[in-house]
This record gives C-alpha cells, structure tokens and sequence, in this order.
C-alpha cells in the first residue's frame, strides 16, 4: 500500500480537493488528504498525504506559508479577488512608494475578518454558500501574523507582485483587500502562488502530469517521501522487540534518555511513532505504523 508524502504543484482552476482524487486514483489509495486549503485560482505548493501518512496532517496544517500575490488596485469584489463581482472601481493615485509604506501597518501580529467567500462555518453553514445566496452575516476579527511583507516588483501601471509569509488561518485575499481600503483606492488579489508550506518549497513539488506519467510506469509511489521525514527535525530512538510490542499495543514504557519528542523505531527500522519521553517514560503523540 502507498504510504507517504508528496509535494504536488497545484494548477489553477483545480481545487485541493480535486488534487486529492486525482491522487486517490493514481495511488489506488482511498487515504490522502492535503494540508492546507488552495483557492481554484491559486497554484502552488500542495503538501498531499498518502496512506498511513495522513495522520501527519495535523502537524503539517499548523506551520507558516509563503505566497507570492498579484495585487491589483483600484478594484473592490465581493470575493476580495479577481473572480468575484466588482462592486466599485476606483481611480487610483498611489504609486510604489505610497504602498510600500502602508504595508507597514500589516506587518506583525495584525486582526482580519474573514471574507465571506471562505469555508469557516457559521451555525454549520459554510460562508461562501452564504455568499452565494446573498447573505451576509457578521464575522469576528481573527488574530493572524504577518512575518514577512514586501513589494516584490510593479507589473502593471496599478498591479504589484507581494511577497507574503504568514501563520495558519490568514487570508492573503483579505489582505490585498485591506491594503486598497488603506490606500483608498480599494484593492483585489489577482494572482496566487503558494511557495512554501508545511515545511515545503516549489523546488520539491511535482506536477501532477508529473506524477500521472510516473503512475503509467508502475513507479507513482518512487515519488512519495517517507511519513518520517517529516519529522526528522527531532531526534530518532530505536527500541527493541518488547517495546515495540508496548507501542504497537498503545501502551507507554520505559526508556532512557533526555526528555523531548522523539521518532520512534522498531528493531527492524519501522517508523512506529512520533513519541514524548518524559521522566523515563514514552507515551505515544501519534503512531504510524499499520493496523
């Protein structure tokens, strides 16, 4: 059975979860799932977890992303983007100084309200279908943080690439938006490349013709990295038959060593679990070995 991780470059007008059963059927494989939500019109780095390895997803969806974005001013959609409704236009008499500067106020730990067309839940209905029926209901601000910020270049006469590096939960389209109201001249995302996620470059991902022609071979699963290395910043720990037993069983036990989180090992090299050792005992975080 396929187990592991791949980096698939996500094209545009596919959504993650079209990325998810176009991989289903190249791994014969019913368990994958994607860290980390990508819009249809954003391309980019999609981490996708096969098999036993979905249970790392977790993980993964907590960690920071990077994005080049198109920002086009003098444009206000009810999406917030390029692909809704334009609801004003604006003349606009910033130039690259002016919004280098407002992007100052971004920076750091900053509150956003989620834009309607999002999947966040409101009384179990999703937002965007709220949307679409034309209904508008009150969202709270949400902490996110902004790392990094910066005008990459200017490519058109009111368009600009963002380098934005930021923490789970932001949506860059709303910052697009938030920095035309800023400007006031009103602002859209136009274009969106994810370049980094759950720990992940563009110089590790394939393309899913990519993977399609190594499926036809018979060799789909030569691409998937091990479930293990994803976690290989902590340190590894192999125990012997009898503990292995123990956390294949669920159950703590002994053993020496520093306290930390540790990626556990049978005797025969098999990725059991991500561990805690605390006080000479290891307790299970998440296993990954099959049942």
């Amino acid at each position: 059975m396929a187990n592991g991780i791949i980096v698939i470059d996500k094209p545009q007008d596919w959504t993650s979860h079209d990325v998810v059963g176009r991989c289903r059927r190249l791994f014969h494989e019913r368990r994958v799932g994607h860290a980390g939500t990508l819009d249809p019109m954003a391309t980019g780095v999609l981490p996708v977890f096969v098999g036993r390895a979905t249970r790392a997803v977790e993980f993964a969806s907590e960690s920071g992303k990077e994005y080049i974005a198109g920002l086009k001013l003098g444009i206000i959609t009810d999406a917030q983007d390029t692909t809704g409704t334009v609801l004003e236009q604006r003349p606009v008499q910033t130039g690259r100084e002016q919004l280098e500067e407002a992007l100052e106020a971004f920076r750091g730990e900053i509150l956003q309200i989620p834009p309607m067309y999002s999947a966040l839940k409101v009384k179990g209905q999703k937002l965007y279908e709220l949307a679409r029926k034309g209904v508008e209901v009150e969202r709270k601000p949400r902490p996110v943080t902004i790392h990094a910020l910066e005008v990459l270049e200017q490519t058109g006469a009111d368009t600009y690439l963002l380098r934005v590096a930021c923490s789970k939960g932001t949506y860059v389209r709303t910052l697009c938006h938030d920095l035309g109201q800023k400007l006031g001249c009103g602002g859209a995302m136009c274009s969106l490349r994810r370049t980094w996620a759950a720990g992940f470059g563009l110089e590790s991902a394939v393309s899913l013709e990519e993977l399609a022609q190594a499926a036809e071979r018979g060799e789909a699963e030569s691409l998937l990295r091990p479930v293990d290395s994803y976690f290989s910043t902590y340190p590894a720990l192999t125990v012997d038959a009898r503990r292995e037993k123990a956390a294949r069983n669920g159950a703590a036990f002994p053993q020496q060593g520093a306290d930390g989180t540790y990626r556990v090992y049978g005797p025969e090299g098999d990725f059991l679990l991500l561990g805690r050792l605390q006080d000479g005992c290891m307790t299970t975080i998440k296993s990954f070995f099959e049942v």
